[in-house]
């Protein structure tokens, strides 16, 4: 069993990615890795969905993850990094497997092969190929609604054998599905949703932990659900996941992550909202919205004595 195998738990947060003046904005990359280290995410996910990581040149991934390390290693926590990677070719992604097979990552979170939809024996052997020839753990990305093709569980199952593949991120958006998973893994594989508006359900019908953008905000609150869940407060945990549940809708309002980045804007916590086309800045309208909660959220952080 792999160290990643023991450390796919707990709330992992899929970092986003800041662009200023088209460039990868590395002063305000580092602010984040430094923000989120001291609280109580337990991993980072870069390049994949919410990290605009099919929009990065190899280079500028390659960058990305050497500041992302760099900046963790300074830090008191040493936390485990993943590398999102995507593709509908198993050679070119073997090839992409080779290009970062000695970059000091903890493992790959893998998306089925989009747009063409093979067969489950397909999905199968691409999946077993790559863990084959992968130098780290995989993960398994089950998102079916971005992907045009849905891992069943019993392909997960066969799947799930393989000594190289640690486990999943669940976005399979099928809670009988999931359920159903869940009660048949087998011992030591890891299941984290990824839905960020079904977090409470996943964690209480068993997942390991989520990997959720949301998390970019209230991430203290995010992350005592599954505490409290796992010391049986389901009414505490239940009251915690009520004061967030607007915000998992109102990041995907649009296209994310680009809500998510107009947010961290506002913060300070980047320089810029900027994303890459084919993404475009949050609407007018929304923007209204999201400054609105920012302040009432702010609101109620203020001491009594300040109100």
């Amino acid at each position: 069993m792999t160290d990643l195998h023991q450390q796919l738990q707990g709330l992992w947060l899929p970092l986003i990615t800041p662009f200023r003046n088209g460039e990868l904005d590395v002063t305000s990359l580092r602010r984040l890795v430094r923000h989120y280290a001291n609280g109580p995410v337990d991993g980072f996910i870069l390049g994949a969905t919410s990290g605009e990581g099919m929009a990065l040149s190899v280079d500028e991934l390659e960058g990305l993850v050497s500041v992302v390390l760099d900046e963790l290693s300074a830090s008191s926590r040493h936390l485990p990094v993943c590398l999102g990677l995507s593709g509908a070719s198993t050679a070119r992604m073997k090839e992409a497997l080779d290009d970062t097979a000695d970059w000091p990552i903890n493992g790959y979170l893998i998306a089925s092969p989009y747009y063409i939809r093979p067969s489950q024996r397909g999905l199968v052997q691409h999946f077993n190929a790559l863990a084959d020839h992968a130098s780290w753990p995989i993960v398994l990305y089950n998102i079916p609604y971005r992907t045009a093709v849905n891992l069943t569980n019993e392909t997960l199952l066969a799947l799930a054998d393989h000594p190289n593949i640690a486990g999943m991120k669940d976005c399979c958006a099928d809670r009988a599905q999931s359920i159903d998973f869940l009660n048949r893994r087998p011992a030591g594989f890891r299941v984290l949703t990824g839905e960020d508006a079904q977090t409470f359900d996943a964690l209480s019908d068993g997942a390991d932990g989520a990997i959720l953008l949301s998390a970019h905000l209230e991430t203290n609150t995010f992350a005592a659900i599954r505490t409290l869940l796992q010391q049986g407060q389901r009414d505490a945990a239940l009251a915690a996941w009520q004061s967030v549940v607007g915000l998992t809708r109102l990041l995907f309002a649009e296209p994310s992550p680009a809500p998510a980045k107009h947010w961290l804007w506002r913060q300070g916590l980047i320089d810029s909202p900027e994303v890459r086309l084919p993404m475009v800045a949050v609407s007018e309208d929304l923007a209204t919205w999201l400054d609105a909660e920012i302040e009432r959220r702010a609101q109620l952080l203020l001491p009594a004595e300040v109100l």
